[in-house]
């Protein structure tokens, strides 16, 4: 069922995620997306809730585009709040709504009780432990659109996962050794990064790191909420990818907000639709294999996670957190070493151990109660599972407000 959704949503374009759910209702009683488990109610939570802030606006117009979304001050069992301090707007929904729906920060089932796509977003930007501010109502709308825009191309997108080399269509891109992949003359950016990261049913699968992948998919993501709402950037990013690509570290600095903090880690399952989350291998020899130190991806909504690799992979579906957790802790049992002092992870050794482990519910559990921990800080292997301790976000770039600098 689930490769039956993918498969519509690389045909219906920008038809929404609600109209999907109407071809598959399963989205909302398939066992993979059970409630919170007992394992999760029985943390205890340490935060509150600090939600969404709007400044230049007023208690009246928050309300009103908060309805569009049928998100109201008397819904049943809690409701929105709207308070206007020293020129501020705080919304946040009630804390009896939080412990009815999200239990311990748990957003991983919103999709149960959401309309659509928007209102899972918000809702969950509404109870957050960490506040999310805006200069005006038009730049919280424009980071909706964005996260949609993340979790509808990440949901489309289909690459070869490769750590040792790259390969790009050579219609849309040329490679130089300083620049990266750059733009070929008169191609636009968009058109290139859709035809990189979402082939058709027969077409080639590109090369990418999950890294890689992430990157491409938020500067999509960015340049399609751009193209429409803010030109200039949008020009300004496409003349940049002419001339010199940004990656990595760059990438992050220039492109994205983390959210929470080493100190201060968020809910082990607070997620908000089009996050980015790193989930580390916290088994250190497996981790030193090349492409296998962890795993980049994005919370797409539904109790969901991101999965590019549709071929050649032990899993290949979008991931619930628990298969997510399972699929990482096996990577040990298909560490592979050579004679000449070579080592990989053999994806049928991990297939057949997460075969075992879904059949065995004592070792399932065991390896959860593992995983489902606050990872170790960078290079320390000790009690840590694989759960990060922050969330990533692209910055806003509504014009009002645009944070990006290109």
């Amino acid at each position: 069922m689930v490769s039956g959704f993918l498969s519509l949503l690389e045909t219906v374009g920008d038809m929404s995620l609600l109209l999907i759910q109407q071809y598959f209702p399963f989205m909302k009683k398939c066992t993979l997306f059970l409630p919170p488990t007992e394992r999760t109610k029985q943390e205890v939570s340490v935060n509150s809730i600090k939600g969404i802030q709007v400044t230049n606006s007023t208690i009246e117009e928050c309300m009103e585009f908060f309805l569009t979304f049928d998100i109201s001050t008397s819904d049943e069992g809690g409701s929105l709040e709207l308070e206007s301090v020293n020129g501020v707007v705080k919304c946040q929904m009630s804390e009896t709504w939080r412990h009815t729906y999200t239990p311990q920060f748990n957003t991983l089932s919103l999709h149960w009780y959401s309309k659509n796509l928007q209102q899972e977003i918000l809702w969950a930007m509404l109870i957050s432990p960490e506040v999310f501010e805006f200069k005006n109502i038009e730049a919280l709308k424009s980071t909706v659109r964005l996260r949609e825009n993340i979790v509808r191309n990440a949901c489309k997108t289909a690459l070869t996962f490769e750590t040792e080399k790259a390969k790009r269509p050579h219609e849309f891109w040329r490679y130089e050794e300083e620049k990266g992949f750059i733009l070929q003359p008169h191609v636009s950016l968009i058109d290139a990064l859709i035809k990189t990261t979402q082939p058709g049913p027969t077409e080639e699968h590109f090369d990418f790191s999950c890294y890689r992948a992430t990157e491409y998919v938020i500067l999509l993501s960015i340049a399609q909420e751009a193209v429409v709402y803010n030109p200039d950037l949008f020009h300004r990013l496409q003349n940049r990818w002419r001339t010199r690509d940004i990656r990595s570290a760059q990438f992050h600095k220039t492109f994205l907000n983390e959210y929470g903090s080493q100190n201060k880690p968020l809910p082990k399952q607070f997620f908000i639709p089009g996050d980015r989350i790193w989930f580390k291998n916290p088994h250190e020899p497996s981790s030193n294999v090349e492409g296998y130190e962890g795993s980049w991806v994005f919370y797409i909504g539904g109790g969901l996670f991101s999965n590019f690799w549709k071929q050649d992979k032990a899993y290949t579906e979008p991931f619930t957190l628990d298969m997510k957790c399972i699929y990482i802790y096996h990577w040990r049992d298909g560490l592979q070493y050579s004679s000449d002092g070579k080592h990989w992870v053999e994806e049928e050794v991990v297939k057949s151990q997460i075969s075992q482990t879904l059949h065995c519910s004592s070792k399932r559990e065991c390896i959860l109660n593992k995983m489902m921990r606050i990872q170790d800080p960078k290079d320390i292997f000790r009690e840590g599972g694989c759960l990060d301790r922050t969330r990533e976000v692209p910055k806003q770039i509504h014009p009002s407000c645009c944070e990006l600098n290109v």
